[in-house]
């Protein structure tokens, strides 16, 4: 460790100095060539910029164990991430609805999504909804949710994410650190080209700071608080006089009916459907009846009175 805080401070001296030599070359030349002074300046400042990244790096590389050390020191203890699936029929959806609501309040939680479809009617509601309980709360709030109604299926996870949170931990007080040490950096830098270079640096790692606090409270959010995603759905209306889940009479009186009413629907479409029809072949039974049926029995008569007059005729003695 002493070797390593050694080599780390000898590579900082190094590029102090190199600073200090650059400012000290543009003091000899002020009376020079500005050309030549640019010049210098131009190569002072970059070995510094390539010596700041190389020292943070030198001391990210010493301190990186005794600081996770430090730092993973709280998060000893399982950290578990629990989620449940629950699916319940239910005689009636809203009054399930507002006893989960209540279970999820009373452990000190609450609803974070919820949807209800369909019609108010019995057995046409369903509902899913979201819970977030204390994890503490997890197996009552479980056990109480299932106690609603008719189990239809139950699941359950629990995802260990110890090491993740203490990795995180860890890495979270490495980057504080370094972006600490390159503000520092930045407070002592006396030229504009180190000052840009130190100013991109930090504006990394500061970037990966937030990220690493952003996933650092999505796993604290996700283990202190349990998921529970509950489907509610509602049984259908049950008739008293019927036997176990069978038809009971009043089923059956009522399949009865609405097959009458269905099949006079029918039958009465049929009849409306056929009415054009039987009009007009009523009309042209009409012009039979009464115009042409008169003319053609006009027409049979005289015929069979002509033919009954040449009988006669032809029967008369000579």
């Amino acid at each position: 460790m002493d070797a390593r805080r050694g080599a780390a401070a000898l590579t900082l001296v190094v590029a102090m100095a190199v600073t200090g030599c650059a400012g000290g070359s543009e003091k000899q030349v002020d009376g020079a060539d500005p050309g030549v002074a640019r010049s210098e300046g131009s190569r002072a400042a970059v070995e510094a910029q390539r010596a700041a990244p190389e020292a943070e790096g030198a001391a990210d590389t010493e301190d990186t164990a005794s600081e996770a050390a430090d730092e993973a020191a709280p998060a000893q203890g399982e950290h578990i991430v629990r989620t449940a699936e629950l699916e319940i029929r239910v005689p009636s959806v809203p009054r399930a609805l507002k006893a989960a609501r209540a279970a999820a309040e009373e452990a000190g939680g609450d609803v974070s999504e919820e949807s209800t479809t369909g019609e108010e009617e019995p057995g046409g509601m369903y509902s899913s909804l979201v819970l977030r309980v204390p994890e503490d709360r997890y197996d009552a709030v479980l056990t109480r949710l299932a106690g609603a109604g008719k189990l239809l299926n139950r699941s359950a996870r629990a995802e260990d994410v110890t090491e993740e949170v203490v990795d995180v931990r860890s890495r979270l007080a490495t980057q504080r650190a370094s972006v600490e040490r390159v503000r520092k950096l930045m407070d002592r830098a006396g030229k504009l080209t180190d000052v840009v270079a130190l100013e991109e640096q930090l504006g990394k790692r500061q970037a990966d700071l937030e990220a690493l606090l952003a996933k650092e409270k999505s796993l604290k959010d996700r283990t202190t608080l349990a998921t529970i995603t509950l489907s509610l759905q509602e049984e259908a209306e049950k008739d008293g006089t019927g036997d176990g889940d069978g038809p009971g009479f009043l089923d059956a009186l009522g399949g009865g009916w609405d097959a009458l009413v269905t099949s006079s629907r029918w039958t009465g479409a049929g009849i409306g459907a056929a009415l054009p029809f039987a009009a007009v072949l009523g009309a042209a039974f009409a012009v039979w009846r009464w115009a042409l049926r008169p003319v053609l029995r006009s027409r049979a008569r005289r015929a069979a009175d002509a033919v009954s007059a040449g009988e006669r005729r032809g029967s008369a003695p000579e």
